[in-house]
């Protein structure tokens, strides 16, 4: 369905990489530069915040709908295809011809007409899709994930078949050896915090509330074979505040910062928690067991929360960089070290290791970040193992994503196979999907697939391969 582009305002997160494109295309047989991999069968997908229509009032860069962006790869040939996630929200909003919510920076409340029908905040499902037990499930981590056919057709928010309770979060866990999704869901009301599990079949099989002193905005959290680890950092959540025009998420370091470690078969009695000095951290890389009974954790640790919400500003620009914890839940210690100082983020390693011991990960380059405003023009991987790394960027001028591993079903070593983003050319205002062999980085794109329109940048996404 194309939709009439609106007039948007001059705002950094409307405008250059930002900018949201309202068309919903199908292309086939498109111009590939370099050849495509034969063993690379599947589809790309990638999520992002596209708003609709302009926005009512302050706009943060988490509002926008969601928007599917998909590369579909078969026997050498690529097709791309895009869709928004139909969210009750967005079809009350298309049937008004114009926005009805707020966001995060600033709340509005609906009529009571949309209010019945699509609830306080829109369940935008702009931040990760997965593949699980059959489905594809678009995430946001305020709501219910939200079903996609194949074709990225809206089926509807998803509840497990009535089993959830509560929100899910956009950053689960699929555990490559049992295939069993471990998730959460914060809350602004108790319980602040539960953990699920569902099986490879798809059914939730397990929902344990987690004792916090308060609501906080709990982007990730890290899965090893055995435990989880929760981070408890002071972004707090005010709902009240927010609801009455106020900041929804505010920075509070007096309030303290722990790390919680729960045997994966547990429950809230069973989570060992250190106090740690507070920080931050949007993404994890990976998490691992260690011999001795202690955990390690890797991801990319701020300060503070790199972004601002409601009218505040950041007093200077906070930049993540890769970050270990090791810890030990026996003795309540946390030993932290930097594994790298340059500003990176969207840490990833390849679906076969996560949460087992990983030799390599990836992360998206930072060309620039300034105040909120991050570009990403390429690709670092680390060897974790060496303590080595090596860069691969684009080019200038380019905006580039979050580097999705695809497995290659023919290699053994842990880095066998791609890493696929898009990437926008600023100048030319065109877009590509990039494909990097793992292996070599330096070796640059091994294909390069021209998109029918310029994709904005976006979040997260997954490769999905096809049927054996």
């Amino acid at each position: 369905m194309a939709i009439d582009a609106p007039a948007f305002p001059d705002h950094p997160y409307l405008t250059g990489a930002f900018e949201p494109v309202h068309d919903e295309l199908v292309a086939d047989d498109l111009p590939v530069r370099g050849e495509l991999p034969a063993a690379l069968r599947g589809s790309f997908l990638r999520n992002g915040g596209n708003p609709a229509f302009a926005p009512l009032g302050r706009f943060h860069l988490f509002d926008g709908d969601g928007m599917v962006h998909a590369l579909e790869i078969e026997d050498g040939r690529a097709r791309y295809r895009n869709r928004f996630v139909e969210s009750a929200g967005l079809l009350a909003e298309r049937r008004a011809g114009r926005a009805l919510f707020g966001g995060l920076s600033e709340f509005v409340m609906p009529d009571p007409e949309v209010l019945a029908e699509a609830g306080v905040i829109k369940n935008t499902a702009n931040t990760h899709v997965i593949g699980h037990a059959g489905r594809i499930l678009a995430l946001m981590e305020g709501a219910r994930p939200t079903e996609l056919t194949p074709e990225l057709d809206t089926v509807g928010e998803y509840d497990f078949d009535g089993a959830l309770d509560g929100p899910m979060t956009a950053h689960p866990k699929l555990d490559p050896v049992s295939g069993e999704l471990v998730f959460f869901g914060y809350s602004p009301r108790p319980p602040y915090l539960r953990i699920h599990v569902a099986d490879a079949a798809g059914r939730l099989v397990r929902s344990e509330p987690i004792d916090l002193p308060g609501p906080v905005m709990m982007h990730d959290f890290a899965v090893t074979e055995r435990s989880v680890v929760i981070f408890d950092l002071p972004a707090v959540f005010d709902l009240d505040a927010f609801v009455s025009g106020g900041t929804s998420v505010r920075w509070a370091p007096e309030r303290g910062a722990r790390i919680g470690v729960m045997p994966r078969d547990g429950g809230n009695d069973d989570v060992a928690w250190t106090e740690v000095e507070p920080f931050y951290v949007f993404h994890f890389l990976n998490a691992f067991d260690h011999g001795d009974g202690s955990v390690v954790v890797d991801g990319c640790r701020a300060d503070r929360l790199p972004t601002a919400f409601g009218d505040e500003v950041l007093p200077e620009p906070v930049q993540p960089s890769l970050h270990r914890w090791h810890i030990d839940p026996s003795t309540g210690r946390v030993h932290d070290e930097a594994l790298d100082d340059r500003p990176v983020d969207f840490p990833r390693v390849s679906p076969l290791v996560e949460s087992r011991p990983n030799r390599y990960g990836y992360t998206g380059h930072a060309s620039t970040w300034d105040a909120e405003i991050a570009r990403f023009d390429g690709f670092v991987k680390y060897d974790l193992g060496e303590s080595t790394s090596t860069a691969h960027i684009f080019g200038r001028g380019v905006a580039s994503g979050e580097p999705v591993f695809a497995p290659d079903p023919d290699g053994e070593d842990e880095d066998a196979g791609w890493l696929l983003t898009f990437v926008e050319d600023l100048a030319t205002r065109t877009s590509t999907v990039e494909i990097v062999d793992a292996r070599d980085l330096a070796g640059g794109s091994v294909a390069s697939v021209a998109l029918p329109r310029r994709v904005p940048f976006g979040f997260h996404g997954s490769w999905l391969p096809a049927p054996a």
